[in-house]
Formats: C-alpha cells, structure tokens, sequence
C-alpha cells in the first residue's frame, strides 16, 4: 500500500460523495489524506432539476461534470467513473462489479475504504449493490486497513422525520465528524450538483435543520484488521464530536 495516507470512496451516483460524506472527505484532503473517489454510474436517472437544466439525453454528461465540480471544490482527487447504467446496478454481474473496483483498488492503494452499508443507507438497489461490491472488495484485499459507511444516526433521523433511510443505533455509530469548519465549502460543491438541488428537501429547510443534517456526519466501522494503519481518527482528531 502507498506510504502516502490513502481512502477510496466507492459510490453509486455522482452526488453520493458530497451530500453525506462531502465535509469528511474535505477535511481529510486537506490534513494531506489522498481522496479518491470512484463512482458506479453518470447518474443518467435522475432528476434534471426543476425547472429542468438539460435535455434527459444530456443528463449524464451534465452529472458527470457536476461531480468534476464537486470533487475538486472538496478538493479531492478527480473521481473516476465505471459508467454503468444508472438504476441497474443490481442487475450487473457481480464478478465484474467486484473486479472493477479492485482494478482500482491496485491503481490507487487505499489503506480505508468508504462505501454504502449492506442496507444502501435508503436502501435503493443501486447503492445496495455498490455497499456489497465494496465489502467484497476490501475482504480480498488484505492491505486495506479498515473499511467504512455512510450512517445516519437514529436521534437525528427521528428529529428531522426522516422516513426514508436506514438509521442505525447511535451507539453503532464509529466516527461522528462535526465539518461546520469547512460548511460553506461543502455547500458550494452540494451546489455544484445543480440538477439534485430540487430533490433534496433538507435543502430548503430552516439552516438549524441543515445543519444538523448537513453539517454533521458519521460512519460505521464496517471492518478493520490492520487498526495501525487506519489513519482517519488521527487526521480528523479536531473535528470529532
């Protein structure tokens, strides 16, 4: 693995990275963390944005271009894309899913891994599959130090009425991340998935809401076996709640 701290970020749409893990990931990079982010689809099923800002047969250049603009605001890595169809992830051949992200896996030799868990957050199909493929991928990589997910703590669930995720127990939460510090920053890259700003309703709830949605964000240790060189709770240690 790279001496050089390293995470790869496994997702299903562009937007996965910044919504929830978006202020994480930035904090990382700029602690001198390599943030690579891979994502499964160009995100072609989703909205246009209201009123629609591209034809549907551009949508998935446009949410290509969104998330170049999201990852360099955040100041990651530019992602790489795999470009499967967006909405039929579950249907790919899992073999060649999985292979495709250990391809990565050995381009960019990542010490922590970030993914879905096996419930896919909201428990759509596509981010169940990516949460699978990426657990399988770090079990066959022995180098990789810990693997983590997106979560949303059951407390914060309940105050925001969230009926359409998967909370989990406060207590399972691992690493709670106050990134208030850097909340402009992780707006401008929400806004630079331009085309999604209509369907997130937080977007347009009172800022105490967003905030505490937004500007807090938290993960489950899924897996670790090598906790010497799992690097994150050293480089967030100011930022942990």
């Amino acid at each position: 693995m790279h001496t050089k701290p390293t995470l790869l970020a496994v997702f299903a749409h562009p937007d996965d990275e910044t919504f929830r893990p978006g202020g994480t990931l930035m904090l990382l990079a700029r602690s001198g963390v390599q943030v690579q982010v891979l994502t499964a689809t160009r995100g072609e099923a989703g909205s246009r944005g209201d009123p629609p800002l591209c034809t549907s047969e551009e949508l998935a250049a446009v949410r290509e271009k969104e998330l170049h603009c999201a990852c360099a605001v955040l100041g990651l890595q530019p992602p790489r894309l795999m470009d499967y169809p967006d909405g039929s992830l579950a249907e790919v051949d899992f073999s060649e899913l999985l292979a495709n992200i250990l391809a990565v896996i050995e381009a960019t030799q990542p010490q922590v891994m970030l993914s879905f868990s096996l419930d896919g957050l909201s428990a759509h199909p596509d981010h169940i599959a990516i949460g699978r493929a990426s657990r399988e991928a770090y079990h066959q990589v022995d180098d990789i130090a810990a693997l983590y997910t997106v979560a949303i703590p059951l407390s914060v669930a309940q105050r925001l009425n969230m009926r359409q995720v998967r909370p989990v127990p406060d207590v399972e939460i691992d690493l709670s991340v106050d990134v208030t510090p850097v909340w402009e920053t992780k707006l401008a890259a929400i806004r630079c998935h331009a085309t999604q700003l209509g369907v997130t309703p937080l977007l347009r709830a009172p800022e105490e809401q967003q905030r505490l949605f937004f500007g807090q964000e938290y993960f489950v240790k899924a897996a670790e076996r090598r906790p010497e060189h799992n690097f994150l709770y050293e480089a967030l240690k100011e930022f942990l709640l």
